[in-house]
């Protein structure tokens, strides 16, 4: 099932579909939550601030959306109210670890070091991520005429791909081998959500 197919099933039924954006607002408010803690509180910058505040932003703005599909629509993030609940719930854990360990064997990083260059490889994977995502389930809202849409968010994560760019150059010469890795671990766990999302959407929507 490729990626379209998957989202056209999601919106489809609208049970399913407010499932997923309320497993979409998880993941957007975990970011949000992982860039705050990687913050140091003497040198935190504008930048990290401010797409801290946008991805809790994000998190807000998917919640809202849910009120498009019905009343009283997946309240918490409790397991039942998202889709693939334990890889949506861990996905970010999983890729900061695993980047983690990458530059504590690569870079001999530790401490503070360490916490910021994981938050920049982290996030930029994670936005090349979106700049794939969010195009493709606003194309499939679109054509279902779906009153949901994600058209503010696609403009922020590409000024957000443009800054974590500019962030990494200053990080380190050898930044694109680095963000390589990361975007290759980050796409190991993308397909491994994208399998548990298709079990899912497979047995619901048969």
């Amino acid at each position: 099932m490729n990626t379209n197919t998957l989202f056209s099933s999601i919106v489809a039924h609208p049970n399913l579909h407010a499932k997923w954006l309320n497993t979409l607002s998880l993941m957007e408010n975990t970011g949000a939550r992982k860039i705050s803690a990687s913050e140091d509180s003497e040198t935190v910058t504008y930048i990290i601030l401010k797409h801290a505040a946008e991805e809790h932003r994000h998190a807000f703005y998917l919640k809202k959306q849910l009120e498009k599909l019905g009343e009283n629509l997946c309240p918490t993030y409790a397991l039942d109210y998202l889709l693939a609940p334990r890889d949506s719930k861990f996905y970010l854990n999983r890729l900061d670890v695993e980047v983690c360990r990458y530059l504590k064997t690569e870079l001999g990083l530790k401490g503070k070091e360490l916490r910021f260059a994981a938050y920049l490889l982290v996030t930029y994977a994670i936005e090349v991520r979106a700049d794939e995502l969010y195009p493709i389930y606003q194309e499939v809202l679109t054509n279902a005429e779906s009153k949901v849409n994600v058209k503010s968010i696609i403009l922020e994560e590409e000024g957000h791909l443009e800054e974590m760019l500019n962030q990494l150059r200053q990080f380190s010469q050898d930044w694109e081998k680095h963000a390589v890795k990361a975007v290759s671990i980050e796409t190991n766990l993308y397909h491994n959500w994208l399998q548990s999302l298709e079990r899912e959407i497979g047995v619901v929507a048969e």
